[in-house]
Protein backbone atom coordinates (compact mmCIF):
# COMPACT_ATOMS: atom_id res chain seq x y z
CA UNK A 1 0.00 0.00 0.00
CA UNK A 2 1.25 3.53 -0.89
CA UNK A 3 0.86 6.92 0.92
CA UNK A 4 -2.80 7.94 0.78
CA UNK A 5 -2.51 11.91 0.13
CA UNK A 6 -5.89 13.76 1.92
CA UNK A 7 -6.81 17.07 3.38
CA UNK A 8 -9.70 18.12 5.86
CA UNK A 9 -11.16 21.64 6.78
CA UNK A 10 -12.60 22.89 9.88
CA UNK A 11 -13.77 26.62 10.19
CA UNK A 12 -10.44 28.31 9.32
CA UNK A 13 -8.14 25.05 9.77
CA UNK A 14 -7.05 22.91 7.37
CA UNK A 15 -5.38 19.59 7.85
CA UNK A 16 -3.04 17.64 5.04
CA UNK A 17 -2.34 14.27 6.48
CA UNK A 18 -0.53 11.53 4.77
CA UNK A 19 -1.82 7.74 5.70
CA UNK A 20 0.32 4.50 5.37
CA UNK A 21 0.19 1.11 6.95
CA UNK A 22 2.06 1.19 10.29
CA UNK A 23 2.00 0.81 13.96
CA UNK A 24 -0.79 3.36 14.78
CA UNK A 25 1.68 6.53 15.54
CA UNK A 26 0.11 9.72 14.64
CA UNK A 27 2.34 12.95 14.86
CA UNK A 28 1.27 16.23 14.19
CA UNK A 29 3.74 18.66 12.91
CA UNK A 30 6.41 17.04 14.39
CA UNK A 31 4.92 16.18 17.32
CA UNK A 32 3.07 13.20 19.18
CA UNK A 33 -0.58 14.25 18.74
CA UNK A 34 -1.10 13.71 22.46
CA UNK A 35 2.17 16.39 23.07
CA UNK A 36 0.24 18.39 20.61
CA UNK A 37 -3.83 18.00 22.08
CA UNK A 38 -3.01 17.90 25.98
CA UNK A 39 -6.94 17.80 26.27
CA UNK A 40 -8.69 13.88 26.24
CA UNK A 41 -11.50 14.71 24.50
CA UNK A 42 -9.26 16.35 21.46
CA UNK A 43 -7.54 13.15 21.27
CA UNK A 44 -10.60 11.27 21.37
CA UNK A 45 -11.77 13.63 18.34
CA UNK A 46 -8.56 12.79 16.46
CA UNK A 47 -9.42 8.75 16.82
CA UNK A 48 -12.87 8.75 16.75
CA UNK A 49 -12.63 7.55 12.61
CA UNK A 50 -10.04 4.99 13.88
CA UNK A 51 -12.77 3.72 16.76
CA UNK A 52 -15.42 3.84 14.59
CA UNK A 53 -13.64 1.32 11.86
CA UNK A 54 -11.69 -0.75 14.07
CA UNK A 55 -8.60 0.08 12.56
CA UNK A 56 -6.86 1.11 15.79
CA UNK A 57 -2.74 0.87 15.42
CA UNK A 58 -3.00 0.22 12.15
CA UNK A 59 -2.15 2.86 9.93
CA UNK A 60 0.66 5.83 10.62
CA UNK A 61 -0.48 9.45 9.89
CA UNK A 62 1.83 12.30 9.14
CA UNK A 63 -0.47 15.38 9.45
CA UNK A 64 0.46 19.22 9.00
CA UNK A 65 -1.96 21.85 10.43
CA UNK A 66 -2.66 25.24 9.48
CA UNK A 67 -5.03 27.57 10.99
CA UNK A 68 -7.46 27.52 13.38
CA UNK A 69 -7.73 26.84 16.95
CA UNK A 70 -7.26 23.28 18.80
CA UNK A 71 -10.81 22.80 18.21
CA UNK A 72 -11.07 23.08 14.79
CA UNK A 73 -7.51 21.40 14.02
CA UNK A 74 -8.93 18.56 15.99
CA UNK A 75 -11.92 18.61 13.73
CA UNK A 76 -10.74 19.07 10.29
CA UNK A 77 -8.17 16.20 11.27
CA UNK A 78 -10.70 13.51 11.79
CA UNK A 79 -12.80 14.55 8.47
CA UNK A 80 -9.12 14.11 6.52
CA UNK A 81 -8.34 10.66 8.19
CA UNK A 82 -12.07 10.09 7.59
CA UNK A 83 -11.73 10.72 3.96
CA UNK A 84 -8.70 8.76 3.93
CA UNK A 85 -9.93 6.00 5.40
CA UNK A 86 -12.88 5.47 2.97
CA UNK A 87 -10.18 5.70 0.14
CA UNK A 88 -8.58 2.32 1.69
CA UNK A 89 -11.86 -0.03 2.33
CA UNK A 90 -15.08 1.38 1.00
CA UNK A 91 -16.58 -0.64 3.26
CA UNK A 92 -15.92 1.86 5.98
CA UNK A 93 -18.14 4.80 4.20
CA UNK A 94 -21.57 3.57 5.90
CA UNK A 95 -20.54 3.41 9.31
CA UNK A 96 -18.23 6.96 9.27
CA UNK A 97 -20.71 8.64 6.75
CA UNK A 98 -23.43 7.73 9.26
CA UNK A 99 -21.60 9.29 12.24
CA UNK A 100 -21.45 12.02 10.27
CA UNK A 101 -17.48 11.99 9.95
CA UNK A 102 -17.30 12.60 6.25
CA UNK A 103 -19.35 15.60 6.63
CA UNK A 104 -17.58 18.96 6.35
CA UNK A 105 -19.01 21.32 8.75
CA UNK A 106 -19.78 24.71 7.42
CA UNK A 107 -20.34 26.79 10.31
CA UNK A 108 -17.87 29.99 10.03
CA UNK A 109 -17.19 32.58 12.20
CA UNK A 110 -20.19 35.45 11.04
CA UNK A 111 -17.88 38.89 9.91
CA UNK A 112 -18.44 42.02 11.38
CA UNK A 113 -20.41 44.31 10.26
CA UNK A 114 -19.68 48.49 9.63
CA UNK A 115 -21.97 50.31 12.24
CA UNK A 116 -22.19 47.50 14.47
CA UNK A 117 -20.55 46.53 17.56
CA UNK A 118 -19.80 43.08 15.98
CA UNK A 119 -21.67 40.58 14.05
CA UNK A 120 -25.03 40.92 15.27
CA UNK A 121 -24.48 43.57 18.24
CA UNK A 122 -25.71 47.04 17.72
CA UNK A 123 -24.54 50.16 19.29
CA UNK A 124 -27.01 50.85 21.90
CA UNK A 125 -29.54 52.98 20.66
CA UNK A 126 -30.81 56.55 22.48
CA UNK A 127 -34.05 58.04 21.36
CA UNK A 128 -32.99 61.69 22.30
Amino acid sequence: MNVINKIGRRKTAVARIYLKEGNGTITINDKDYKEYFPLPTLQYVVNQAFEITNTIGKYDVKANLDGGGYAGQAESLRLAIARALVEIDPEFRPPLKAKGLLRRDPRMVERKKYGQKKARKKFQFSKR
